[in-house]
């Protein structure tokens, strides 16, 4: 795993021991693609950021800001050591996903592109996290208007009926599948 273009492209990447199921290169190559010019000067919230692949990415490639928000100490680690190893800059925040966005409203901080690569498994509660991202009320709102929200679950896992996104493009690499979706507004 390595960042794949822009000021750090090449400069390989740490994966914590945890588990975590880091965004494939090609996958990663894809969603940059698709995002194109629209990259450079965006602010990135990178949600469930494991290793930070995807905002550090995104820095990498002229993206103005990024947060990275997990969890996990483990991942945590893992996304300032790729921070430093890539001499890229962002904020890194250890929380629950869930809890950052019931907080972040209150900042009134918009971002053009937010990143979610959320745990397969089920949570504790047996909701899946993709189900519970895409019911959050919160997460539009931190999306500017033409903003895209870019969620990668399970190619198996059925989509569930939503009044908040609109799906604009889809697709399968995999064992993953890649959303790219706009808020209704």
């Amino acid at each position: 795993m390595r960042v794949i273009a822009g000021r750090a492209g090449g400069v390989p990447l740490v994966s914590p021991k945890n588990g975590v199921r880091p965004t494939m290169d090609r996958v990663k190559e894809a969603i940059f693609s698709s995002l194109g010019e629209m990259v450079t000067g965006a602010r990135v919230l990178d949600l469930f950021a494991g290793t930070g692949a995807l905002g550090i990415e995104a820095l990498s490639r002229g993206a103005a800001t990024a947060i990275f928000v997990d969890q996990d100490r483990q991942s945590i680690a893992a996304i300032e050591k790729n921070l430093a190893k890539t001499q890229l800059a962002g904020r890194v925040r250890q929380q629950d996903v869930f809890s950052f966005l019931k907080n972040a409203a209150a900042a009134a901080e918009k971002f053009q592109i937010v990143f979610a690569d959320p745990p397969y498994d089920k949570m504790k509660s047996g909701e899946s996290f993709t189900e519970k991202l895409l019911d959050n009320k919160t997460l539009p709102r931190l999306l500017e208007p033409d903003g895209v929200f870019v969620l990668e679950k399970r190619p198996s896992e059925k989509l569930p009926p939503t009044k908040l996104w609109q799906v604009s493009r889809r697709k399968t690499y995999g064992a993953t599948e890649v959303l790219f979706l706009s808020a209704i507004e």
